[in-house]
């Protein structure tokens, strides 16, 4: 990268990284006005107006617009605490509920 020296073994991700420096977003929702730097983002945005929940959890059949929310519900069923205070070493299964903890 010309603007800040950052390497990248193939010229698609360059341009992807670019788009930090010129905060372009060349990808339009036709439903809304939001715009999207990377056409990932875009479809995944787009279920916010098509409904769709394509992440399923294998446990309880409930389903997910996006890939790291059910990663987050699964926590539930696994007791996983993986976000940890410093403070007063209490655990978390989501950060934003550390976040919210360490206001």
């Amino acid at each position: 990268c010309d603007q800040c020296e950052k390497a990248f073994s193939q010229n698609g991700h360059l341009t992807k990284h670019k788009r930090t420096h010129t905060r372009e977003k060349p990808y339009q929702c036709n439903q809304c006005d939001k715009a999207f730097k990377q056409t990932s983002n875009l479809v995944v945005h787009q279920r916010t107006h098509t409904g769709e929940k394509p992440y399923q959890c294998n446990q309880c059949d409930k389903k997910f617009s996006h890939k790291n929310r059910l990663i987050d519900h699964q926590r539930i069923h696994t007791e996983e605490k993986p976000y940890h205070c410093s403070q007063c070493d209490k655990y978390f299964s989501r950060n934003d509920n550390l976040i919210y903890h360490m206001r």
